[in-house]
């Protein structure tokens, strides 16, 4: 009942032009009751979660294509396989994918054979779904090094990625103690910065904005609901962005019924000057 009375409220679109300025709002995941068909309903875009674990086959991902309202956008969490190493909790979700003896070529951005191949089964995903986004995801264990950074610089000089843009979410502090290094990094391999602008700002020379929230105080707080005050500084801070596109991804368990709170908020909202 409140997510219907929400949709009335916002008349079924959720994106907004402010000065120019696209604003697109949704969940990580098809969060609401009644799966996608009811979430296709309430919203334009979505950060599908499945993908990160495990893949799905071409035609289900045609499938999904075909089911969804034609303007409807999906982001791709790209494949675990490139970012997290084998031995990472998240592949519990998955089953195995390698044996013992070649675990070392998978994640942290390695460009290795194995990487790029997982990459370019993501890449055909993002293809399939029509996606102008693919979240690259690394895990706390991928920290500001030497290594690392030779590694991304290798990766994503032979990762293939057409058209498709690349917003990489750092999740380590010491990659949020170096926003300028980030910045310079950004720039250098044309990425979007992930962030969650209640923590801290985006680095990155795209004009767009990928922000993921993922509840307060602490950097991963998913039990936690934005309160109405959270949400006024969360529109009056997305609307102060200049950029042609920003999106606004909620990560927490009540991620729908805060991201409809925060829709109806920016559709009320005058530009700022």
């Amino acid at each position: 009942m409140i997510l219907r009375l929400f949709a009335q409220l916002i008349l079924g679109r959720v994106y907004y032009s402010l000065e120019r300025r696209l604003i697109k709002a949704g969940c990580c995941g098809f969060a609401v009751k009644g799966g996608a068909k009811t979430y296709y309903k309430l919203f334009d875009v979505v950060e599908l979660q499945s993908t990160f674990y495990r893949l799905p086959k071409i035609e289900t991902a045609e499938r999904w294509r075909r089911e969804a309202p034609e303007w409807f956008e999906f982001v791709v969490k790209a494949w675990q396989a490139v970012t997290h190493p084998r031995t990472s909790p998240t592949w519990r979700h998955a089953g195995a994918v390698a044996h013992k003896w070649e675990m070392h070529h998978y994640g942290h951005l390695k460009p290795t054979p194995r990487n790029l191949e997982a990459w370019k089964k993501t890449l055909e995903i993002c293809r399939q779904l029509y996606s102008k986004i693919c979240v690259v995801q690394c895990p706390p264990s991928f920290v500001y090094n030497k290594e690392n950074v030779g590694n991304m610089r290798r990766f994503f000089d032979k990762a293939p990625r057409e058209d498709l843009a690349i917003a990489w979410e750092p999740r380590h502090n010491s990659w949020h103690d170096n926003p300028e290094f980030v910045k310079t990094l950004c720039t250098e391999l044309d990425l979007v910065h992930v962030v969650d602008i209640f923590k801290r700002q985006p680095q990155s020379s795209r004009d767009i904005v990928y922000i993921r929230l993922h509840g307060l105080p602490k950097e991963l707080s998913y039990k936690y609901s934005y309160v109405d005050k959270d949400l006024e500084i969360l529109t009056e801070r997305v609307k102060k962005l200049d950029v042609k596109q920003t999106y606004v991804m909620f990560n927490n368990m009540t991620m729908a019924k805060d991201c409809l709170r925060f829709m109806e908020l920016l559709s009320k909202s005058p530009p700022s000057l």
